[in-house]
């Protein structure tokens, strides 16, 4: 993420920003501040063209967002080169993490938006099967807001962005402050692919922009990010009973069995707690191998570890994207080194200007260490030896975060066995990370890790209301339960009672 400086105010009164590149710290921008005037207007534009592009068949809808894969192939030098200016990433990172998901989302959704927001007819149970009919209609929620993080800057605010538009809402989002320009491209796209301009539109700025996006004439926020401002946004949207869904922190952990394929998981630690540096969401932050195959495990970690290239030009291994990031990485691998653990790779800043941090592997770490328990966001593989996999399970799930969870096994039924006990949005088996590019599993958090899901086959209808409408079949003039009551309505009802529920028989004729 670019390191973001307050330069003196425009001539317009708006602040501005300077942005400098993690790589080494040089200028590569700078952004005015959208304040609330300039959301409230957005936000007023986005509802006057919401019902226009609501009132387009979903097929039609589907058919313009879809154009934009198109548009993303033709233009992902472009892309893939804005998001490295920004973070520093390894350009196989800004393609695989950033680029290949999107198109992947975007041709996922688009093939689903049809089924899954058709009006259906839904079959309704005993007594009133034979009087009345149920449909469900999915309407629009109107506009959503979207505010999306830095480690994945294009496809996080890609993902919300589309699922939002299928639904038949207007868009407005806000990217990161300091990876502006690459949130903004998911505007540029949609646009170039047919999108009026003001069904989405992108906002620059930090958190006061958030803040007063959330709090604008918005029908829904969706936000990813820190757990802090989440709590903040629930509070803001609690008051307004405004819905919301939150993806936040996460602590995940990796539990290496003793029947593991030690080769795998190995390469798997390593990876999946590195790459990106370390910078997501869902990477591996602890990792608890039992103590019968601990020390071949951390071995073959040690050494794969020392092979990882980082620094300057397309290494393996980028930069942290943000100055703050790089405080925090140090400060919980020092405190895990004054507290006993061993560090037989890297564990140090790199020397000069850029946000470089060593691939780290730090041993013989336990929960009396912040590197357990607080987020760390870096490229540090924390081990943790235990006595067996029962004690693996309590120690993953002693966390204030549940957002996922990886279990390295040769036993398939073992990897659901131990997953059914973690306390965690999602568990992946034999890998980590992963689950977020799966559109059809549910994404969400437990605990600290944030609330509902986006991802999943419900995924975009919690862009929509889903509204019942119940059809009477034979419009008789009353219902028998209406004014005026008798004698005969009391019999009825008793009769229900003592013959339909109350014979176990006709019970399950009635369910």
């Amino acid at each position: 993420m670019a390191i973001v400086r307050a330069i003196p105010d425009t001539e317009a009164g708006r602040r501005r920003l300077a942005l400098d590149s993690p790589v080494d710290r040089s200028p590569i921008g700078e952004l005015d501040v959208d304040g609330a005037g300039e959301v409230d207007s957005a936000v007023a534009r986005a509802r006057a063209a919401q019902s226009a592009w609501a009132a387009r068949d979903v097929g039609e809808r589907a058919a313009i967002v879809r154009a934009a894969i198109d548009v993303i192939v033709a233009r992902r030098g472009e892309i893939a080169d804005t998001v490295r200016a920004e973070t520093g990433k390894p350009r196989a990172e800004a393609l695989g993490v950033e680029i290949v998901p999107a198109c992947d989302f975007l041709n996922y959704w688009t093939a689903r938006a049809r089924r899954d927001l058709r009006p259906h007819r839904q079959r309704l149970h005993g007594y009133l099967r034979p009087v009345k009919k149920l449909y469900i209609h999915y309407q629009p929620l109107g506009v959503v807001g979207v505010i999306t993080p830095w480690n994945a800057p294009f496809v996080l605010t890609l993902n919300p962005v589309v699922q939002a538009l299928l639904a038949g809402n207007a868009v407005v989002f806000k990217p990161s402050e300091v990876t502006p320009e690459s949130g903004a491209w998911v505007a540029r796209v949609l646009h170039e692919a047919g999108v009026p301009e003001d069904v989405v539109q992108v906002l620059r700025g930090d958190g006061e922009t958030g803040a007063a996006l959330v709090n604008s004439d918005i029908d829904k926020v969706c936000f990813t990010g820190s757990v802090g401002t989440g709590r903040k946004i629930a509070a803001a949207c609690a008051a307004r009973l405004l819905p919301c869904t939150l993806e936040l922190g996460g602590k995940d952990a990796m539990i290496v069995c003793a029947d593991a394929d030690l080769e795998r998981a190995a390469a798997g630690a390593v990876y999946l707690s590195m790459f990106n540096t370390g910078q997501v969401c869902m990477s591996v932050e602890r990792i608890y191998v039992v103590e019968a195959v601990a020390d071949e495990f951390i071995g073959l970690v040690t050494r794969k570890a020392a092979e990882i290239t980082y620094g300057p030009g397309d290494n393996d291994l980028g930069p942290l994207f943000w100055d703050r990031q790089l405080d925090i990485v140090t400060r919980h691998v020092d405190d895990a080194k004054a507290k006993g653990a061993d560090i037989p790779v890297g564990g140090a800043p790199v020397a000069g200007n850029g946000l470089y941090y060593q691939p780290t592997v730090v041993v013989g770490a336990d929960h009396a260490m912040d590197l357990m328990t607080e987020e760390t966001f870096g490229p540090v593989a924390a081990i943790m030896r235990v006595r067996d996999e029962e004690e693996a399970i309590r120690l993953a799930n002693d966390s204030r975060y549940g957002l996922s969870g990886s279990v390295f096994t040769r036993d398939a039924a073992k990897a659901r066995r131990i997953a059914a006990r973690l306390t965690t949005g999602s568990v992946v088996h034999n890998d980590a990370a992963v689950i977020y590019g799966v559109p059809e599993a549910p994404f969400g958090g437990r605990k600290d890790s944030g609330v509902g899901h986006v991802n999943g086959t419900d995924a975009l209808r919690g862009f929509a209301h889903a509204q019942p409408i119940l059809i009477d079949r034979w419009q008789p003039k009353r219902e028998s339960i209406w004014y005026p009551y008798s004698e005969k309505t009391i019999r009825d009802l008793d009769g229900l009672l003592r013959y339909g529920f109350g014979n176990r028989l006709l019970r399950r004729l009635l369910s």
